[in-house]
């Protein structure tokens, strides 16, 4: 863990309260149009794993259920080691608020060890990250105005009968305030992507993350090689309709390691 006077620390803190059993809160800083951000109730759960102290290795996968939104204010988190094999481990993890079950999740951790190595995913050519300007934040979500995005391609412009192109986005991401990378700031960062249909149809529709799944390529090493250096992150959708879309994201460190990847499918209405 880094600085908890860090935003993003305070977000995600969690306090034992009983076996395998974690109390936290929501942060305003990462709030959203409705709720919390999506990437730090991720962060959240993933945390309550990294936890427990029957954790073995470091995280491989994991997959996020929004089954509710969560209110703002207390919640608890469980978190339960399903099966330990010899290479990985398997969790199950859920939020609930008083009775209710707002987020369910799995997580699998692996004891990572030295392979042969090979990257067929292309680095996306771009400007620099100190080349292009920091967006604004949007003043309806707290959260964007916690990283700064630099966009090359595929920016938040919502326009009345606008039709965009295509559903790409490719933008510069870091905390703010800097934050040395982990493997919680990296889950929440799959998440900062705006949903696609804002981008290849940008009008402002309801729309939000009902499942979200994150492959994490990078060890711990990696990632404290990083530090608070931008990462790149690409984003993309291949089908939109029946009011579902789903997304296609990679995280990029600044020297063109791949750090991890995520799909989601995203609700949305009309």
């Amino acid at each position: 863990m880094t600085d908890a006077a860090h935003p993003f620390d305070l977000a995600v803190r969690l306090a034992a309260a009983g076996e395998g059993v974690w109390a936290g809160r929501t942060h305003p800083a990462y709030g959203n149009m409705v709720g919390p951000f999506g990437g730090v109730i991720a962060a959240t759960l993933l945390n309550a794993a990294l936890s427990h102290p029957l954790r073995l290795g470091d995280p491989l996968a994991l997959t996020v259920n929004y089954a509710a939104p969560v209110a703002d204010g207390d919640f608890r988190i469980t978190a339960a080691p399903a099966r330990t094999n010899r290479s990985t481990q398997h969790w199950t993890l859920a939020l609930t608020q008083g009775d209710e079950a707002m987020i369910t999740a799995t997580a699998v951790f692996a004891q990572r060890r030295e392979t042969w190595t090979a990257t067929e995913a292309g680095f996306p050519q771009v400007p620099g990250w100190q080349t292009l300007a920091r967006a604004a934040p949007v003043p309806a979500a707290a959260w964007t105005g916690r990283y700064s995005l630099r966009f090359a391609h595929g920016g938040l412009d919502l326009a009345p009968d606008a039709q965009g192109t295509d559903s790409t986005t490719l933008v510069w991401a870091q905390d703010d305030p800097p934050r040395p990378l982990d493997f919680l700031s990296l889950a929440a960062i799959c998440d900062v992507f705006y949903p696609r249909i804002f981008i290849r149809r940008p009008v402002f529709v309801p729309a939000g993350t009902v499942s979200m799944t994150i492959y994490f390529h990078a060890d711990a090493a990696r990632l404290a090689a990083q530090g608070e250096a931008p990462v790149l992150g690409a984003a993309r959708a291949s089908h939109f309709g029946k009011g579902y879309h789903d997304q296609m994201a990679e995280i990029w460190s600044r020297d063109g390691l791949l750090l991890a990847t995520s799909h989601q499918v995203v609700y949305f209405k009309e």
